[in-house]
C-alpha cells in the first residue's frame, strides 16, 4: 500500500555508544568507546549533511543525555536523538533536562521514547513491571512530560505516577516541546504512540511486514485524529558492487561462532518485546536464513538486540530499496554501519545524490550540501570533478 507523503525523507545516522569494531561479537578490529571517537562520527555526520544522530540507551551503552550534552555544542545543524526512559527517572527531571538540552543546542533535540524490553535489564534497574505495565507507566509519564514542556501546570494522579502543581520554569526552544520518536509493535506500545507520539517508529522487517505495521499505527493514530510521520531503524552494507558489499556482510560476521551465535539468541530470547520477537524470527538464529527480502540480510540480528537488519548492495540497489519504503509512508531513516565512522562517509557519498533528501535543515542554519558531496581532490589545479557512472 502506498501512503501520501511529499515523497522526500530525513537520513539519520547512529552514535554507537555501546562499542564499534569491524567485526561483530569479536574483539579483534573492535574500537573503544571515546568521546573523541564520537566526536569525529558526530561531525563527520554533521558535514556530510545527516539530519541527526540516534544515541542508543541501556546498561551496556554510555549515558545518551551525557555524551549529547557533550557533543551538541561541537556540531552545528544535527540533531540528537536521545532516550528518556519511562519508569526509570521522573517525569518532571526528564522534561527539565529536555527543555535544558533543546536550549542549549539550539532546538536540535529530539526525544526517543524507551519503555524497555529486557526484564532482567529493567529488573537490575528497579523496574519489576510487566509488559503492559510499563506501556501504562509511559502513557502517564508522557502526559505528565509532554504537559510541563508545553508550560501547563500539572496536576495528575495516575495508577503508577502522580504530580501536584508540577511547572517547567524554562521553556524549550522546540514548541510545544522537542518531537517524540516512539517505536513499539505490541498492540500496547501502538496505543501509547497514537496517544503520545510524533513519529512512529519500526526496526527494519521486509517491506510487507513494515507495510502491515504502518496500517496498524495509522488505524490507531486516526482513532485518535491524528497522524504520524513514519521512521525506520536500518543497518547498512552499500558498495560500489553488488558483489562487494555481500562480501562484506560475510565478513562482518566472519568471527563468529556457533556458540557465540546460540548464547546471544537464548539472552536475546528472554525479552518481551514483540519487536524483538518479530526481529529474531526473521533468521531463526540460522545462518542460512539471513536473505529475508530482496537487498535485506539478517546477519546482524544474530549477535545484536534490536535493530538486525542491513540493507546489502550497490548504490543503485540500496537507495532503490530504500525507495520502496519511502513509498510506504516512510519518511527518515536511521541508520547505521560497522564501523560507524567510514561507513557515514561511505553512504553519503555513495548513496545521498540517489535519495529524494529534504533541501533544508530546518533550524535557520544554511542547508548542507546532501545531494552533492564531496567533490574530492581537484584536478591538475584547476578541474573541479565530475560524478560518474563506472563500468562495473
Amino acid at each position: 500500500m502506498t501512503q501520501q507523503t511529499d515523497g522526500r525523507t530525513d537520513v539519520l545516522w547512529f552514535l554507537p555508544t555501546h562499542g564499534d569494531g569491524r567485526y561483530l561479537g569479536a574483539a579483534e578490529g573492535a574500537r573503544a568507546v571515546s568521546l573523541d571517537y564520537l566526536r569525529q562520527i558526530a561531525q563527520a555526520s554533521d558535514d556530510l549533511g545527516y539530519y541527526g544522530v540516534l544515541l542508543p540507551t541501556g546498561r551496556s551503552c554510555e549515558d545518551s543525555w551525557i555524551v549529547a550534552s557533550a557533543l551538541a555544542p561541537l556540531t552545528r545543524r544535527l540533531r540528537f536523538l536521545v532516550a528518556v526512559r519511562p519508569g526509570l527517572m521522573e517525569p518532571s527531571a526528564a522534561a527539565r533536562m529536555a527543555s535544558t538540552l533543546d536550549r542549549i543546542s539550539g532546538g536540535r533535540l529530539l526525544i526517543n521514547v524507551v519503555t524497555g524490553g529486557d526484564p532482567v535489564e529493567l529488573r537490575g534497574d528497579g523496574v519489576f513491571l510487566d509488559h503492559d505495565a510499563r506501556y501504562a507507566v509511559t502513557d502517564e509519564f508522557l502526559t505528565i512530560w509532554r504537559g510541563l514542556l508545553a508550560g501547563d501546570t500539572v496536576s495528575y494522579e495516575g495508577s503508577h505516577l502522580r504530580a501536584e502543581n508540577g511547572r517547567l520554569i524554562f521553556p524549550p526552544v522546540q514548541s510545544p516541546y522537542p518531537p517524540l520518536y516512539f517505536g513499539g509493535s505490541s498492540p500496547a506500545g501502538i496505543a501509547v504512540a497514537a496517544e503520545h507520539c510524533d513519529v512512529y517508529l519500526t526496526w527494519g522487517e521486509p517491506p510487507a511486514g513494515v507495510a502491515e505495521k504502518i496500517a496498524l499505527a495509522r488505524e490507531a493514530a486516526e482513532r485518535k485524529g491524528k497522524t504520524f510521520s513514519y521512521g525506520i531503524r536500518l543497518h547498512v552494507i552499500v558498495r560500489e558492487t553488488e558483489s562487494e558489499a555481500w562480501e562484506a556482510a560475510e565478513r562482518l560476521i566472519s568471527r563468529l561462532d556457533d556458540a557465540t551465535i546460540a548464547q546471544a539468541q537464548a539472552t536475546l530470547k528472554r525479552q518481551d518485546s514483540v519487536g524483538q520477537n518479530r526481529m529474531m524470527a526473521l533468521h531463526g538464529g540460522r545462518r542460512d536464513k539471513l536473505v529475508v527480502s530482496p537487498n535485506l540480510w539478517a546477519g546482524v540480528g544474530l549477535v545484536r538486540g534490536g535493530a538486525g537488519t542491513a540493507l546489502v548492495g550497490s548504490a543503485d540497489q540500496v537507495a532503490d530499496r530504500m525507495k520502496e519504503y519511502i513509498d510506504l509512508g516512510i519518511d527518515r531513516f536511521i541508520l547505521s554501519g560497522y564501523p560507524h565512522l567510514e561507513e557515514a562517509y561511505r553512504f553519503a557519498e555513495l548513496v545521498f545524490p540517489k535519495l529524494p533528501l529534504r533541501a533544508t535543515t530546518g533550524n535557520g542554519d544554511a542547508p548542507a550540501a546532501r545531494n552533492n558531496g564531496p567533490f574530492g581532490e581537484v584536478i591538475a589545479n584547476d578541474i573541479v570533478p565530475t560524478r560518474r557512472v563506472g563500468a562495473h
